[in-house]
């Protein structure tokens, strides 16, 4: 084996792997590789040496490209390669957005309608969400924070807006993973934890601008990391540090003024 195969090891071998085709399961290996940043923003890829390294033909690694394309994880250049793609902050605020409208309402629904097993089903999230926080569990921690969204549209029972912000959901998992930290964690769940209270005390428009200053806060430190490491972002964020903290702070208190 090369040198450039080697250097993606972490891939694994998919031809043991039974579920799905070949072209499928590069799919799946490569995502997960860009999602959890073993493929950095930025990064060449090598095709022979994917192929090698995964014991496929260049079709079904081609194949892959071309849909890691489709999700916009990977930039195809017919004169220079294939890169994993930038991060794009315009994407990031449009899925955001996304998910600020369609959040925001189905707990503020979720507290007009209150359903006792909803109420259980989050309140026992927390608690495990505090446990992975305060373990330092940062697996356990992103599969709960995904289950607490996950349960809030379930009980919604629309399965069209669900879709929806799933699809926002993927588009910021890059995001998620560079912003993961102990401290992220225990916002995340303090937030997380504001949101359900207003739901158990009935109050609609609380829960609703916890969850806007919950996802304003994320964008938020991201602007922050943009303005830290330009290099992994294709656009620049045009809004100062300072401002952009200022104007989620400002959030809930001008919602409160209504």
């Amino acid at each position: 084996m090369n040198l450039k195969a080697e250097s993606y090891a972490f891939l694994g071998d998919v031809r043991g792997q039974t579920r799905g085709g070949a072209t499928a399961r590069v799919v799946a290996a490569l995502r997960e590789a860009i999602v959890s940043l073993e493929l950095q923003p930025g990064t060449q890829l090598d095709k022979a040496a994917l192929c090698q390294r995964l014991g496929v033909s260049r079709f079904p690694v081609s194949e892959a490209l071309s849909r890691l394309q489709g999700e916009g994880l990977v930039e195809i250049r017919p004169q220079s390669g294939t890169i994993v793609s930038l991060i794009r902050l315009g994407d990031v605020r449009e899925n955001l957005f996304l998910r600020r409208a369609l959040e925001s309402e189905a707990v503020r629904s979720l507290a007009r309608e209150i359903q006792p097993d909803v109420l259980a089903a989050l309140q026992r999230n927390i608690r495990y969400q505090k446990a992975a926080a305060s373990a330092g569990d940062p697996a356990g921690f992103h599969k709960l924070d995904l289950e607490f969204h996950d349960i809030i549209f379930t009980a919604l029972g629309f399965d069209r807006v669900k879709a929806t912000v799933e699809s926002a959901r993927m588009g910021l998992d890059r995001i998620r993973r560079l912003l993961a930290s102990k401290r992220r964690h225990k916002l995340t769940y303090d937030e997380h934890e504001k949101i359900v209270k207003a739901i158990v005390a009935g109050d609609g428009e609380a829960a609703a601008a916890a969850m806007i200053a919950h996802l304003d806060a994320v964008m938020a430190e991201l602007l922050t990391l943009a303005h830290k490491q330009p290099e992994i972002f294709a656009d620049r964020p045009n809004v100062p540090i300072k401002s952009a903290a200022l104007a989620v702070k400002a959030e809930p208190k001008k919602r409160a003024q209504r």
